[in-house]
């Protein structure tokens, strides 16, 4: 039971980092109906400038301003490469954001170097005891802060003019344009909402590791949180990423357990559930069922 409790627990962690990732996904293509494959490299861009700030400027400040560059290197990118693609065909811009994910990422790994860099959290590999049970303190850490960023986005979807803005350009674009709401400023501010979540998702997926270049997969694993909580389901990214961490977890906790799985079968695992959902729920179990007949 006990080593039943410690993977639902380090479940939970990894899949709060999911959730942040997802997060961005969904906030992006509810403003844009564009899938951004650009999420990986601002994860990356945010990790790595939280390794240089840190040391000079503490843990708890570099994350807010690591954040803060990577939602402004987010809006550039919306700027300079996607908003003049408005009106093409979706694939077309997803492609686009496929090509800046390359490039922000080769440029981002010269920063990398050759040197062994870290986050320089406070908890490390350090382990909070409840009882017989054990939990990782930046487990801990992750959950608390996707607990805090999904409460403040919701308070801020739903209480404040720019959040309503972009619910109503969700829902309707033309509408909202006709009553007066900046469908421009709507993509800004998600492209900028999701660069800063990707930097904070990965700054806790690097907490207690080090960086390296191949950090950016883990936000592929965001896709298939995205594909289980619908592709336009906020409530969804965060429940699917979740189920997604704690069913990794199990998996790699319990796998040894039959032998003919081999050691590393939790890795697939999130694709292998990404294929189930498609295959009897393509539009995942939040999202919007959309029927179009040809």
């Amino acid at each position: 039971m006990t080593e039943l409790i410690e993977s639902l627990l380090r479940g939970l962690g990894t899949g709060s980092v999911y959730a942040l990732l997802a997060l961005g996904f969904v906030i992006i293509y509810k403003a844009t109906r564009v899938i951004s494959f650009a999420q990986p490299a601002f994860m990356l861009a945010g990790v790595v400038a939280v390794t240089y700030l840190s040391p000079a400027v503490g843990f708890w400040a570099a994350v807010p301003l690591a954040a803060l560059g990577t939602a402004l290197l987010a809006l550039g990118v919306e700027r300079s490469a996607v908003r003049p693609m408005v009106g093409r065909p979706a694939f077309v811009v997803a492609i686009i954001t496929l090509g800046v994910d390359v490039a922000v990422r080769v440029v981002v790994n010269a920063f990398i170097g050759l040197d062994v860099r870290h986050v320089g959290d406070p908890w490390g590999l350090r382990t909070l005891a409840l009882g017989p049970v054990e939990m990782q303190q930046r487990h801990l850490a992750a959950v608390a802060a996707a607990a805090l960023l999904v409460a403040g986005l919701f308070a801020f979807f739903r209480f404040t003019r720019t959040g309503l803005a972009m619910r109503a350009a969700a829902l309707d674009q033309e509408a909202a344009l006709a009553h007066g709401v900046s469908v421009g400023a709507v993509f800004a501010v998600s492209w900028a909402l999701a660069g800063g979540l990707a930097a904070v998702a990965g700054t806790f997926a690097a907490a207690g590791a080090s960086v390296d270049s191949a950090l950016w997969l883990i936000a592929l694993t965001a896709l298939p949180v995205i594909i289980l909580g619908g592709l336009d389901s906020l409530p969804g990214a965060v429940i699917g990423g979740l189920a997604v961490g704690v069913l990794q977890e199990l998996v790699a906790t319990y796998a040894n357990d039959v032998a003919w799985l081999g050691g590393n079968v939790s890795v697939i695992t999130p694709y292998v559930l990404m294929l189930v959902v498609l295959l009897v729920r393509p539009y995942g179990l939040f999202g919007t069922r959309e029927v179009e007949r040809v």
